[in-house]
This record gives structure tokens, C-alpha cells and sequence, in this order.
């Protein structure tokens, strides 16, 4: 027989035995599954309620169908786009400002020879993210207390009168920013110092033999093989881009610095868990979603022509 004629046939494995084999690796991938499908997939049944004046008492079907008729009393309340535009501004700012800060941190991170040194550093950068924003929020408020706040002693040392920033709304979104800077900053930080402990070394020794300094390695070596992981993460955070988090706002908003630090989250839980309307909140969540999809999608499609990295 002409061994080039010859073919060994290819047996499909059966999946049944193939699941029994690996049963280990499906096993511990299951928790995330069913977390997904219990909290993500099961409750979008509730968002027909955003369609309803929903009751309590009458159940999820048993209430009146009124149509679109709570996403128009959102878009007519006097204080929706103010509400949003304070969305909008502090996301972007946490966007523009908040999100180098790991990548440049990692970068230095990695250019750091004392190993001692370097894993101290990195425990005292991550812990902020352990503490709730409950306690951050309190740290915030002492550190800026007119009173007793070390910032405020510290400019009554050179003279400057006390701030009261808590109460100034132009202060507002730079302490929101900055304070989130500082409890995630660290954490953020891990996913980048993985993905450079991953670059191939011998990128590095080319460079250094072509005459590049460390300055240079980083634009030429370092930042190319970091941009799909930065374009991922970048991707997936203007999905969130309405997506501030209720707990960091809710604990340093107060009643004078309310017209610049309303955000949609705060009100939802205003008009939605304190006034108990259902619907009206639902429909809000509703937006906030389509908003999101837009925006990763129309990013998505932007970065795959631009530089080639996509999540889709």
C-alpha cells in the first residue's frame, strides 16, 4: 500500500468521556457559571417592570402595562441631565486621570532592582483596597476637616486659611477622583506588572544592544506589549462609563456640594430604595445599560481599526 495514500483515520473522542476526564477543570469553573446565571441572567426577567407601574402586590404580572411611559418622565425631570452631566464629567475624569495611574506605576514598579524594597512597596499600594469606602470616606473627611484635618493644618503652617473642601462643590469631583486613585491605584497595578513580568526578555537585551536607554525601552518594548491588556481594560471601562459606584459617592456627598456630586446612582437610590419607585429606577438601569452597550461596542469597533486589539 502507497504510504503516501495512507491516512489514519481520526477518531472523535466522545464528550461524555472527554467531561468525565476533565471533570476537575469544569468543576471549579461551575461557581462562576451559576453566579452568572442566578444574579446576571435570571433577574433580566425583572426589567419588563420598567415597562410597568409595578406593584408589589400584584406581582411582576400582574401589573399595569404603561409603555414608555416612566423613560419619559426621566427624560422630562428638571434635574436628569444635571444628574447625568455630573456622571459623565466625574467618569471622565476618572478615565483620564485614574486610568494611566496603574500603567505608569507598574512601569516604575518594574524598573525597581530591590526586590525587598519593591514587595514592600507593593503591600502598602494594595492595601487601600481591602478598607470599605465606608472607612476610606472617613479618612478623607479627617484629612480634610477644617479643624483638626492634617491638610488644613498644614496649610495654616504656611499661612493659608483654612479650606472647608468637604463644603466647597468646585472641590468636589477632584477629592472623588483622587481618593479613588488612592484606594485602587495599587490593586489595578497587579494586572499590569503580570502582563510586563510576561514580555520576552530578549526584547529587552536587543534593545539594550542597540544603544536604547531605559527611557526608550519603555516606549519601544515595554508600552507596545502592555497596549492589548491596556486596550482591554480601557474597552471594558467605558462600557461602565455610567458606572461610578454608589458607595464612594454616597459617603462624601453632602447636601452643599449636591448640584456637582449627584450622580445617576445616588439618585437612584433617592427616588428608588427610599421613594419605592420600582419601575421609574428600573427604567433608569434600562438606560444606563443601552448607554454602555453603545459606547463598548462603537469603542470596540473603533480600536479594532485603529490597533488591531478587540474584545469581539
Amino acid at each position: 500500500m502507497d504510504s503516501a495514500s495512507y491516512r489514519v483515520p481520526i477518531v472523535p473522542h466522545s464528550k461524555k468521556r472527554y467531561l468525565l476526564k476533565n471533570w476537575q477543570i469544569y468543576s471549579m469553573i461551575l461557581p462562576g457559571i451559576l453566579f452568572f446565571i442566578i444574579f446576571r441572567y435570571i433577574p433580566l426577567a425583572g426589567s419588563i417592570i420598567a415597562f410597568q407601574d409595578y406593584n408589589v402586590f400584584s406581582g411582576l404580572w400582574g401589573s399595569k402595562f404603561v409603555g414608555f411611559k416612566h423613560f419619559e418622565a426621566l427624560f422630562t425631570y428638571p434635574e436628569f441631565f444635571s444628574i447625568l452631566r455630573n456622571t459623565i464629567l466625574i467618569s471622565l475624569y476618572q478615565l483620564i486621570f485614574g486610568f494611566p495611574a496603574p500603567i505608569i506605576l507598574a512601569l516604575l514598579l518594574n524598573e525597581v532592582r530591590k526586590m525587598m524594597f519593591k514587595r514592600v512597596v507593593q503591600t502598602v499600594i494594595y492595601l487601600p483596597h481591602f478598607l470599605s469606602w465606608v472607612i476610606v470616606g472617613g479618612l478623607v473627611i479627617n484629612f480634610l476637616s477644617p479643624n483638626y484635618g492634617i491638610i488644613n493644618q498644614l496649610l495654616g503652617d504656611f499661612g493659608i486659611e483654612k479650606i472647608f473642601f468637604m463644603q466647597e462643590p468646585g472641590y468636589f469631583r477632584s477629592i472623588v477622583v483622587i481618593s479613588g486613585i488612592w484606594k485602587e491605584v495599587g490593586w489595578s497595578t497587579i494586572i499590569y506588572l503580570a502582563a510586563v513580568a510576561g514580555i520576552n526578555s530578549e526584547l529587552y537585551e536587543a534593545a539594550d544592544m542597540d544603544g536604547a536607554s531605559k527611557f526608550r525601552q519603555v516606549f519601544s518594548v515595554t508600552l507596545p506589549a502592555l497596549m492589548p491588556t491596556i486596550m482591554v481594560l480601557l474597552l471594558l471601562r467605558i462600557g461602565h462609563i455610567l458606572d461610578l459606584g454608589f458607595e464612594q459617592i454616597y459617603i462624601l456627598l453632602n447636601p452643599l456640594v449636591k448640584d456637582t456630586g449627584n450622580i445617576i446612582d445616588t439618585y437612584i437610590y433617592e427616588v428608588g430604595l427610599l421613594g419605592s419607585q420600582f419601575s421609574y429606577t428600573t427604567a433608569i438601569g434600562i438606560f444606563k445599560s443601552a448607554i454602555g452597550l453603545i459606547l463598548i461596542v462603537g469603542a470596540n469597533q473603533l480600536s479594532k481599526k485603529l490597533t488591531g486589539n478587540s474584545l469581539f
